[in-house]
């Protein structure tokens, strides 16, 4: 059986413990991957911090021909990244071809810094004096990120991390390990020097190795609110800068005047895509007014049209959850919504597929006349649910989600410019989509929520991205001519 072992100072190196790796399609172990701790992270710093010596004084034209040589691979190896994708996380073919395209596009922003990195200079702010600033690398840095995304989020790090001039360590999640190796490869083939790049693979005790590691200046972390305030609490504690991205209860607001089919086209993709496994996912509709019975009738009937099936075969919508696990998790939250009033209008359970029977499959479900005190939508399922909560109006909808925890995404599908720039000046929420279901902003932009959705105060990529990954210099210069005589003050120093 393959083991798929780290890869530190540009080389594959074996763990002493392993753990399985599952196909979610078939239940079946299909790998053992390798489960870090200290002395394996301790490895990878050494070798990075070496690295650093070297690769943050290279040219901004080397990082940047790096950069544009890493971006054709991922061009060129598409299909066998998106098919490895897909077969660990059980995500369909095409949709992990989005996520790698998504990803994509922060390396190609990441091969443009020339211009973003650009400081500033003033002239003669004081007789004869001038001042200047730029931005410098921190360090060895490093990036825990979630099963879901193993490509995209690991691309929303480490590029920009890089083409700044940091050397980076990356703890994939050990569900869908293999993404992160396959990426270090091509790494390798674009011309990035040794050690510039790393992986460690394992869970807890690489995690926290990482975040106690006195030669990590700065963790990105991407996962759950409970771990991410975990996080940011372990390493800001030992002096590290911290990004900690947590969870999300995303709320789609439909209008009364919305193209309903629309809305119901976009909401049922949202919500099931991925099997719900995106902090993305719309996992709340709230139907305002008389929309309400008629958005409910279409999403049950897009709901069933669903397909269902391995993420390779040709067709499928919506493959497995990424464990069995998950599976009980959203089958048992379906039935406690039952039990506490909710009215179950697609039940997705007890799903089978052919040829599948031990896969880690559950249908979309959808459940009706939820109110704010039921789990299905007070608990993050990230599974394929989707709540549907009723209100009479825009501002009770707005109410509503400013007192949901947290504060990622939402969505407002209307015919109105009044009520779109009314939700979005309004709701208490970081990413806002206008008849747009999933706000995932470009790549020039920055991504982060707020409230229990973003620990801290630095969201992802984009120019957010670069002032995490850097530090400001502010340098004031004179230079006399020779033989100049100047009275020195004792007093502080004015700008005159």
């Amino acid at each position: 059986m393959k083991t798929i072992p780290h890869w530190i100072n540009g080389a594959p190196v074996p763990g002493a413990e392993t753990a399985p790796v599952f196909d979610p399609a078939t239940g079946a172990e299909q790998a053992r991957v390798a489960l870090g701790g200290p002395a394996d992270v301790d490895a990878a710093v050494t070798a990075a911090q070496h690295a650093f010596e070297t690769w943050s004084e290279s040219s901004l034209t080397q990082r940047t021909q790096v950069m544009f040589a890493f971006r054709q691979l991922l061009v060129e190896h598409e299909e066998e990244l998106a098919r490895i994708i897909s077969a660990e996380h059980g995500k369909t073919v095409d949709d992990a071809r989005g996520e790698i395209t998504r990803g994509r596009e922060v390396v190609e922003f990441a091969c443009g810094l020339g211009d973003v990195l650009k400081g500033s200079f003033s002239d003669q702010v004081s007789r004869g004096i001038d001042v200047h600033n730029f931005r410098q690398p921190l360090g060895v840095v490093a990036g825990i990120t979630p099963f879901n995304f193993p490509a995209m989020v690991p691309l929303w790090m480490h590029p920009i991390a890089i083409a700044t001039g940091n050397t980076f360590i990356l703890k994939p999640s050990e569900r869908d390990p293999s993404a992160a190796d396959f990426v270090a490869g091509l790494y390798q083939r674009a011309g990035l020097p040794d050690g510039v790049f790393n992986v460690v693979h394992g869970g807890k005790a690489a995690v926290d190795a990482l975040l106690t590691h006195p030669g990590v200046e700065a963790v990105s972390f991407v996962g759950s609110t409970p771990i991410a305030k975990y996080v940011h609490q372990q390493a800001t504690a030992h002096g590290k800068r911290v990004q900690a991205l947590g969870g999300a209860k995303n709320h789609a607001v439909v209008l009364p005047d919305a193209d309903l089919e629309f809305a119901a086209n976009h909401i049922t993709a949202g919500a099931y895509g991925s099997a719900g496994e995106r902090c993305m996912a719309l996992s709340v509709a709230v139907a305002v007014g008389e929309a309400a019975d008629a958005l409910v009738e279409i999403l049950r009937r897009k709901a069933h049209e669903v397909e269902v099936g391995p993420g390779d075969r040709p067709g499928t919508d919506m493959g497995p959850l990424i464990t069995e696990a998950a599976r009980e998790r959203v089958e048992t939250a379906v039935g406690t919504a039952a039990a506490q009033g909710a009215t179950v209008v697609v039940d997705g359970r007890g799903l089978k597929i052919d040829g599948h029977e031990n896969g880690f499959f559950t249908g979309p479900s959808l459940l009706d006349h939820v109110t704010t005190e039921m789990e299905a939508y007070r608990e993050e399922l990230f599974g394929p649910v989707l709540a549907i909560v009723r209100v009479d109006t825009l501002d009770e909808a707005i109410d509503l989600i400013n007192a949901n925890p947290y504060g990622n995404g939402t969505a407002l599908f209307t015919a109105s410019g009044e009520a779109a720039r009314r939700f979005q000046r309004r709701v208490r929420v970081g990413m806002i989509g206008v008849n747009v279901p999933v706000p995932v902003p470009m790549s020039y932009y920055s991504f982060g929520g707020w409230k229990d959705s973003l620990i801290g105060d630095h969201p992802i990529h984009g120019p957010e991205g670069i002032r995490f990954y850097t530090r400001p210099k502010v340098v004031t210069t004179r230079w006399p001519q020779p033989r100049q005589q100047a009275t020195a003050g004792f007093n502080f120093p004015t700008s005159h």
